[in-house]
């Protein structure tokens, strides 16, 4: 340590003090070396050899507020001192505007004193104002914007919807055993490459009663009605329909009526208009935040409303169930209702447990009555009861009890979902004996943004039966399931439902837009079925906004068996993997003008087969790869 050194530590001790005042100016200060003591005495006489340090404090810069003198005290307009940087406050300005003239009370016009005007509805017409009945963004009659002519409470909605589909896939195809579209083939599986193209037009109505810029309505009526052509084209025969005499080509349309209710508003519980309502009729209904368990337009009575000011709210409902028509999937009322029956009660809690974060808590019982129904579909195969097994019609009971959370968790958001279902199968088609329902499904789907990516993780489980011949069936199957996750309908293995060829005839492993390999002979038209493998599923993906009219995409899921025990004994073989395989997707949407009013999909995904996709199926060209590619478009009025 030499001189220098010490002599500048000591001399910055009282400089310390002089950051935020001026110091009086005081006689130089002299530090001598050689009278600083050390027990080392080549310290010391390093301390000795230089002269000794003169520090000058009056010449030392002082740092002040804006450089400027500062004052002892400086007070703030109100009369408190003002922390940390000093600034000087302009006086305040009073302002005595004399003779001002205030504007008059009520009660000094008087009541009988009044004039016709234009109702507050047309009032801009008056104005000039106006707009045209095919612009849904300006005022307009037929989009609610103000009452039907000659009221000044009733309300019309109009809606338009055209949604256009174009999809080219490809799937295990098994070869028909009476014929083949080429002959001379042997092959089990057949030519995979299918093809199909959907347009389906929405028109809807909407007719309510009430003031809804600050309550509910009173009254409402709403219809919706969804016609719907479809043309498929496949490469083998009696694919498309039992009779193998058909060509390998559809053309088939229906008209059926989604949705048709009386929604009555019973009351308002407070002066916030929390209240109670009752729906009645063909209505929307979903059991959890991702459609996991049951989402569909039924048949029912619903009692719904919310409290505190919106935070919480309910839902106690009851549902028949319409049967579907095959090919297009609407309801169809031309047919009977089913013996299927949902009763619904659920609850939702807004910021909870943490604010920004909603919590679902749900009960839902399934009563299916179809022992003594036949159900065959419009192509002609069976779907009630499914050719699995002793083939015996069946009645069942199910109880489902889950949570479900959707939100944000600080940075991360979050959705999770799980489920547990207990119950009775009044016939286990491997054993013709009742057997015990009780199974479980968990889900969670985190993300997080950064800036205009986000990053998101998919897990899922669905329990599977591991024992098909006792008096247990302890696999996880939904009532009508149409899930929004990892990836929803972008995804190869949630867009198209796969053959189970070899262990069941008219059976499917998983469902069209759907998850749960559940061994289904239709989502629609057939029967929750408890003796099933269950699902696993690992994956990721981004969403990238790339442009604020344009969204990209890209999800990449690993799929497995909970339990092959089943698969393996209604194949008979005793070696089928677990791993079923990767599914890979990217998908674009599109929407010019920013709205939900014009939406162009796209999206392609590859299903790159696992071992235990291999051992069920192969496809003719050995490739051992399947494909989806969807161009969608939506155009909303």
């Amino acid at each position: 340590m030499n001189t220098s050194l010490a002599a500048a530590l000591l001399a910055a001790l009282p400089a310390a003090g002089q950051e935020q005042a001026k110091p009086e100016a005081r006689e130089p200060m002299v530090i001598d070396a050689s009278n600083v003591s050390t027990p080392n005495a080549r310290a010391a006489e390093a301390l000795k050899s230089p002269e000794p340090m003169v520090i000058d404090a009056s010449k030392r810069p002082v740092r002040t507020a804006q450089n400027e003198p500062v004052p002892a005290t400086q007070e703030s307009t109100d009369g408190r001192g003002i922390p940390g940087r000093l600034r000087n406050y302009e006086k305040p300005v009073l302002q005595n505007n004399q003779g001002a003239v205030v504007a008059p009370p009520p009660e000094a016009f008087p009541a009988e004193s009044w004039f016709p005007v234009p109702d507050r509805w047309r009032i801009v017409d008056a104005l000039g104002v106006g707009g045209q009945w095919w612009d849904p963004y300006n005022q307009n009659v037929i989009k609610g914007d103000r009452p039907i002519l000659g009221s000044d409470d009733w309300f019309l909605d109009l809606t338009g919807v055209s949604d256009s589909v174009a999809e080219l896939r490809s799937f295990p195809t098994p070869v028909s055993i009476q014929t083949t579209q080429r002959p001379g083939s042997l092959d089990v599986f057949g030519q995979a490459d299918s093809s199909v193209y959907v347009q389906t037009f929405i028109a809807g109505a909407d007719i309510y009663k009430g003031s809804t810029a600050f309550k509910p309505p009173e009254i409402e009526f709403r219809f919706a009605v969804a016609m719907n052509v479809n043309y498929a084209m496949v490469s083998e025969r009696r694919v498309l329909s039992v009779d193998p005499g058909r060509p390998s080509h559809r053309l088939d349309g229906l008209v059926g009526l989604q949705e048709a209710f009386l929604d009555y508003h019973i009351r308002n519980v407070d002066d916030r208009y929390d209240f109670d309502s009752i729906r009645v009729g063909i209505q929307p209904f979903t059991s959890d935040f991702r459609g996991f368990l049951f989402q569909d337009n039924q048949l029912g009575v619903r009692l719904f409303g919310d409290r505190d000011n919106n935070r919480y709210q309910y839902n106690l409902g009851f549902f028949a169930r319409l049967e579907k028509d095959t090919n297009s999937g609407l309801n169809d009322i031309t047919q009977m209702v089913r013996n299927d029956y949902v009763l619904v009660a659920n609850g939702y809690a807004q910021d909870f447990p943490v604010p920004g974060f909603t919590s679902e808590l749900t009960a839902v019982y399934n009563m299916d009555r179809e022992a003594n129904d036949i159900h065959i579909d419009f192509n002609g195969f069976p779907s009630r009861p499914a050719l699995l097994g002793d083939i015996r019609p069946r009645d069942y009971d199910a109880v489902y009890l889950g949570y479900s959370g959707d939100g944000h968790w600080g940075d991360i958001n979050l959705t999770v979902t799980g489920y547990g279902v207990v119950g009775e199968d009044r016939n286990n088609f491997f054993t013709s004996r009742p057997a015990d329902i009780s199974g479980y499904f968990l889900a969670a789907e985190p993300s997080m943004d950064f800036d205009w990516i986000r990053v998101r993780a998919s897990a899922l489980y669905a329990s599977g039966d591991d024992n098909p011949y006792d008096d247990h069936e302890g696999g996880f199957d939904a009532i009508f399931e149409n899930p929004q996750f990892a990836g929803s309908d972008t995804s190869y293995w949630i867009r198209q439902s796969i053959p189970f060829a070899g262990g069941g005839r008219a059976v499917f492993l998983n469902s069209r837009n759907g998850i749960l390999n559940d061994l289904r002979s239709s989502k629609e038209e057939g029967q929750s079925n408890f003796n099933n493998p269950g699902t696993v599923l690992l994956g990721g993906g981004v969403d990238f906004d790339v442009l604020p009219e344009l969204r990209a995409a890209v999800n990449v899921n690993h799929l497995w068996f909970a339990d092959t025990t089943l698969v393996s004994a209604l194949r008979q073989e005793n070696t089928i993997s677990q791993d079923l395989g990767w599914d890979t997707s990217l998908a674009l949407t599109y929407r010019p003008w920013l709205t939900q009013n014009i939406v162009f999909r796209a999206s392609g995904a590859v299903l790159s087969p696992g071992p235990g996709f291999g051992d069920l199926f192969t496809n003719s060209s050995q490739d051992g790869q399947y494909y989806s590619m969807l161009f969608n478009a939506i155009l909303t009025f």
